[in-house]
């Protein structure tokens, strides 16, 4: 394994970093900011999910999806369609024309319930769906890109075609889905109040936990055997090939799972916040959650979610404060990080917080231009029955 991924994920430096996080999220912002504050950073931290996600396909296995919007949007639709059904009981809809369906429903004729809507009655199978339905969708685009050998910008370019389809299909499909609006009006979760101070709370501890989860699972992953083939085939595709690997089923795996994540944050966006709209789903909310991991540091789980917490919170600040300016000064952002701090956030500790942190101290840094760097692919266990010499192809950096 390189230097630079056991430094950026791994051993006791990892471990203190994601303490860190851990106290921040939990302890931390609980204590200093008010309800209407913690929920904003609740909201936040749902385009997280995301980022974490981006750092897995994009930052290690080389795959920039500017689509992430639809896994997001999917997943908290189907968290909406449940609690949606949940407060369009026929009690709570007597005054429609057809009482018991939803109200965008009845104003567009719609006299019975659509078939597709009849598994969110149940929230056990919604839970499942708010996974399985992007995570489908995923494997599908995946298989049909990847096993054709379609990457680098023709696969950005795909991805973000079908964010501007989805996008129509909602908006086009205004009976089923509540169209430019979304599904808004959410109550209640199992008769649970969740527009409470007390459930906004919850549901905020809720998301970090799976939060948590998301990252330990990415670290999980980077680690292994499977996180070195990643680098290795973002690094020299065709040497890993070569070497008896089936990179599509690589990729395949790694665009589902970073597919998976947007979909719980899309599921904790809606239970948050409250609605799900197309303006979550389309081209634009994709390439800001891919500035979230490119300002955080597309090689750092935990930059990331830095990185969507700062992004997230200058959007409000600079519209609170200069609603005329804000757009440019969040432009400005972005064009700074890009120039000067390529690395993110991540990159920007790696460089100077690591060397001011040993000088507080008092402990002397160690000599990086000491420490050899072997490229991924040298970290790549070859079959024996691979043993060809390809030429012009690098194994040592």
């Amino acid at each position: 394994m390189n230097f630079a991924f056991q430094k950026v994920l791994g051993g006791k430096e990892g471990m203190i970093g994601l303490a860190v996080l851990c106290a921040l999220l939990l302890v931390i912002f609980p204590l200093v900011l008010n309800g209407f504050r913690l929920n904003m950073v609740g909201k936040y931290l749902s385009y997280a999910f995301v980022a974490v996600g981006l750092v897995l396909c994009w930052g290690y296995g080389g795959i920039l999806s500017l689509g992430q919007g639809v896994f997001f949007g999917l997943g908290g639709y189907c968290m909406a369609a449940f609690l949606k059904l949940e407060a369009s009981d026929p009690e709570s809809t007597k005054i429609q024309s057809t009482p018991g369906i939803p109200d965008f429903m009845d104003w567009n004729q719609i006299t019975e319930l659509p078939a597709i809507w009849l598994p969110f009655k149940s929230l056990p199978l919604t839970l499942i769906l708010v996974l399985a339905v992007p995570m489908v969708l995923a494997f599908i685009v995946g298989m049909s890109m990847f096993k054709r050998r379609v990457g680098d910008v023709y696969f950005s370019i795909v991805t973000q075609a079908i964010a501007a389809i989805l996008t129509i299909l909602i908006i086009g499909r205004q009976g089923w889905t509540g169209g430019v609006n979304g599904i808004t009006d959410l109550k209640t979760l199992l008769g649970w109040d969740i527009r409470t101070d007390n459930a906004k709370l919850l549901l905020y501890y809720v998301c970090c936990g799976l939060l948590i989860a998301c990252i330990l699972f990415g670290r999980y992953v980077l680690t292994s055997k499977l996180g070195r083939l990643l680098v290795a085939m973002r690094d020299k595709e065709e040497r890993v090939r070569f070497s008896g690997y089936d990179v599509a089923n690589f990729k395949v795996f790694t665009f589902v799972a970073a597919a998976g994540m947007s979909a719980i944050g899309g599921a904790m966006f809606t239970l948050q916040v409250g609605f799900m709209s197309p303006s979550f789903v389309g081209i634009v909310p994709s390439i800001e959650m891919v500035i979230f991991a490119a300002v955080g540091g597309r090689m750092s789980l935990l930059g990331a979610v830095y990185g969507t917490l700062l992004v997230s919170y200058g959007k409000t600040y600079f519209s609170e404060t200069l609603p005329e300016l804000w757009l440019f000064l969040m432009g400005g952002l972005f064009i700074g990080v890009v120039m000067y701090f390529p690395n993110g956030i991540a990159g920007l500790w790696d460089s100077h917080g690591k060397k001011m942190l040993a000088k507080i101290l008092g402990r002397p840094m160690p000599d990086s231009a000491a420490v050899s760097t072997i490229s991924p692919v040298a970290a790549v266990s070859i079959p024996a029955t691979a043993d060809i010499k390809l030429s012009g192809l690098e194994v040592l950096k």
